[in-house]
């Protein structure tokens, strides 16, 4: 058994975006722990998504936390408008990212109580991040190549889970192809919150669907 509550963060990308109040609340009614955000800049990855307006529009209608991936080329450019739209955990790509900008975020985010996130893309080996991992409140391991939502999940990163627990003692997030039959397999390498948009969203029943990937964690 666990003895860690797994968290079960939606991606709204895969909500329906003409009524995006009624979709963050219906998520929290199902008893979501986390909104993920995913910011794309259609330069990083080959889709534009949302930005910092919509993000501060979503702060005002819930009371969850929100989870903010920033897959864009130029993090620190843009961090000060993440901050001040509410954002609980910013995430940036490693990729993106050398060990002295790393620093200057954390610096930022701690001084606003707010969580940063590293991530890394399927083909990025684990030894890419692992001198940000001091730095890290959190890893975002993507079982998917970023960019669209609805993608299936990528079994070849589950030893990088495994690998990563080892040698990282903070939360560690997989986004991507999060099913609630891919779920079992990333919480048993490791992962500690999950990031599922179509899963979700796109079920009959969202508390059903949540509750199945919480019990991947059993």
């Amino acid at each position: 058994m666990r003895k860690k509550k797994l968290l079960i963060a939606p991606s709204i990308l895969s909500a329906d975006f003409s009524c995006l109040e009624k979709e963050v609340n219906s998520i929290q009614k199902a008893g979501a722990d986390w909104v993920h955000v995913d910011v794309m800049d259609g330069h990083f990855v080959p889709n534009i998504s949302i930005g910092s307006a919509v993000t501060a529009s979503i702060k005002k209608r819930t009371k969850l936390p929100l989870d903010v991936h920033l897959m864009i080329d130029d993090p620190w450019f843009y961090l000060d408008d993440f901050i001040n739209a509410g954002s609980s955990i910013i995430t940036v790509h490693c990729e993106v990212s050398c060990l002295s900008l790393i620093k200057k975020i954390k610096a930022k985010l701690d001084k606003h109580k707010i969580m940063l996130g590293i991530s890394f893309n399927p083909a990025t080996p684990l030894s890419k991040i692992k001198k940000f991992l001091a730095y890290a409140d959190l890893v975002l391991v993507m079982s998917v190549n970023p960019g669209f939502g609805g993608q299936s999940f990528m079994p070849g990163v589950l030893p990088k889970i495994s690998r990563l627990r080892k040698i990282f003692k903070g939360i560690i997030e997989v986004d991507g192809g999060i099913t609630d039959q891919t779920a079992p397999l990333v919480v048993a390498n490791g992962a500690d919150m999950l990031v599922a948009g179509s899963y979700v969203f796109k079920a009959k029943n969202r508390a059903r669907a949540i509750e199945r990937l919480r019990n991947a964690g059993n």
